[in-house]
């Protein structure tokens, strides 16, 4: 992969993606999304979403923009964004024991909807272009997908035209990180992949950015966070309560062994130091689920 990369940056330079992830707060503090509004979310709203596995410690209502110039309203969970007004066709989860397992999203990718063309947004010169750096980092984490035995193929291409595309990533103000959502009730990946302008500096290397762009891809086609069940906010160092015995889970991708949780990309927090390849146990889920 390192030589894909290499050749993936030549070419880049010869020719000049609603769950955001946060970074481990021991590095920095991360800012969220810079938007206009906020609400706070029903009790209703919240009983589903913890029913659905989402952390509901640090919820919110936001209108969301879209590169067009359009607002969404999503729920709005760390790097998780569940559309409003879609949240009663998402089911509840089983309760589950394991915890140090790969899991995934209520909905994944259908057969139909497995050649995913992805647009990196670009050629508007507004804050929604994602940067040279980003561009990069999103033909790498494309690479890394497409470069497994599996059922999914995507196309990257930049530009504005999002009207034949399935997955838009593009850049949002904000800290570092990147937020994303899950496939739809049909079938389809999450379209929206939001990347924050703080990734542009230069603290994050461009294997960070990569390591960002790949997590908030795979929440796109079903991946949740692999310590999904830690419903605490990263950078938390005391003791953590013991996990409710009805607690909702995440699906367990049957064959994904037991491991530690440092060995993903589907981790909700990252460092500086990330190099952005999936692991052994990330090869091993996309290809058992794809």
């Amino acid at each position: 992969m390192k030589n894909l990369k290499t050749l993936a940056l030549c070419a880049f330079i010869a020719g000049c993606i609603v769950a955001c992830q946060k970074e481990d707060l021991s590095d920095t503090t991360v800012e969220q999304i810079n938007l206009e509004e906020t609400q706070e979310p029903t009790k209703e709203q919240l009983d589903k979403l913890f029913k659905m596995g989402v952390n509901i410690e640090q919820v919110t209502i936001q209108d969301i923009p879209l590169p067009d110039g359009s607002k969404e309203k999503y729920l709005v969970s760390g790097d998780i964004t569940i559309p409003v007004d879609d949240l009663a066709e998402y089911p509840d989860l089983k309760s589950s024991d394991g915890k140090n397992k790969q899991y995934h999203s209520d909905f994944i990718v259908a057969p139909p909807y497995r050649n995913i063309r992805v647009l990196g947004w670009t050629g508007t010169g507004s804050s929604f272009d994602l940067t040279p750096k980003m561009r990069t980092a999103l033909s790498w984490a494309v690479a890394n997908y497409n470069a497994l035995p599996n059922t999914l193929n995507f196309t990257l291409s930049y530009g504005n035209n999002q009207s034949q595309a399935d997955m838009v990533v593009y850049r949002v103000i904000g800290g570092a990180g990147g937020s994303a959502g899950f496939p739809t009730s049909a079938g389809r990946p999450n379209r929206y992949v939001r990347i924050n302008s703080g990734l542009d500096s230069g603290t994050y290397s461009l294997n960070v950015v990569e390591h960002v762009i790949g997590h908030e891809i795979g929440h796109s086609v079903g991946f949740r966070h692999q310590d999904w069940y830690n419903r605490w906010s990263c950078g938390y160092t005391g003791p953590l309560p013991a996990e409710p015995s009805v607690s909702p889970a995440a699906i367990w991708i049957p064959g994904t062994p037991w491991s530690p949780y440092a060995d993903s990309i589907m981790l909700g927090c990252f460092g500086t130091v990330e190099d952005g390849e999936f692991t052994a146990s990330d090869r091993d889920a996309l290809n058992i689920l794809y």
